[in-house]
């Protein structure tokens, strides 16, 4: 009787053990799933800051003359980009400065809010979406910008992967305008099934006996 008794009490334990251990393990599980998504958010910050820290060094060995110029032309080209893709209220302005002997650059999204102007960093703008547009604009204005001039096809891998689905359209029109505008065919690496829509060929990467596939999907 009292082995049956310990028995009872072991099975117990054990069941008790096992729930802990399943209740700590998908605790683990949700915890990894956050630091792979701070780890993938930390991924493209440091993108973000690795581009903007390009296009200020640019504005550092630049002359005078050629700073406004570039700066210029990079607030048209990505203004062009947030209107298109977010409405006319949007903006891009460069403020330049002298920090020692160097100039330096800070980047604003300005919004005009019925006629009153709200200027945020980019990083400080409504959603990843902006940072986005304007992280995808700098890319192609340095591209098309830059002398001597860069050839080839512009390759894109994700583009937009923050823009919410109501402004993927418009960001389609935005490339279709700079691949008009520049000559450039632009190549996509997407999951995005809105942007395949919108492109003159879609090949799919499949997954074949352990091997890689390309398969036209689409064709003019």
């Amino acid at each position: 009787m009292d082995t049956d008794l310990c028995l009872e009490d072991l099975e117990k334990r054990v069941s008790e053990y096992e729930t802990e251990w399943s209740e700590r393990k998908g605790k683990q599980d949700l915890l990894l799933e956050q630091l792979h998504e701070v780890e993938k958010h930390w991924k493209l910050y440091q993108e973000e800051k690795e581009l903007l820290d390009q296009v200020r060094i640019l504005f550092q060995k630049a002359s005078d003359y050629a700073r406004q110029q570039a700066k210029a032309q990079l607030e048209l080209l990505v203004t062009r980009a947030l209107q298109m893709v977010f409405g006319p209220a949007f903006s891009f302005i460069i403020e330049l400065s002298e920090a020692g002997k160097n100039p330096s650059a800070e980047f604003f999204v300005v919004t005009d809010w019925d006629g009153m102007q709200v200027k945020n960093k980019p990083q400080d703008s409504r959603g990843g979406g902006i940072v986005d547009i304007i992280s995808l604009a700098l890319r192609i204005a340095l591209i098309t910008t830059i002398q001597p001039r860069v050839e080839g096809p512009l390759i894109l891998d994700e583009p937009g992967k923050h823009v919410s689905k109501d402004y993927v359209v418009p960001m389609v029109q935005f490339l279709q305008l700079i691949s008009q505008t520049y000559g450039r065919q632009i190549i996509l690496v997407t999951h995005n099934s809105d942007l395949t829509e919108s492109a003159d060929e879609v090949y799919e990467v499949r997954l074949n006996g352990g091997k890689s596939e390309l398969v036209l999907l689409t064709s003019p």
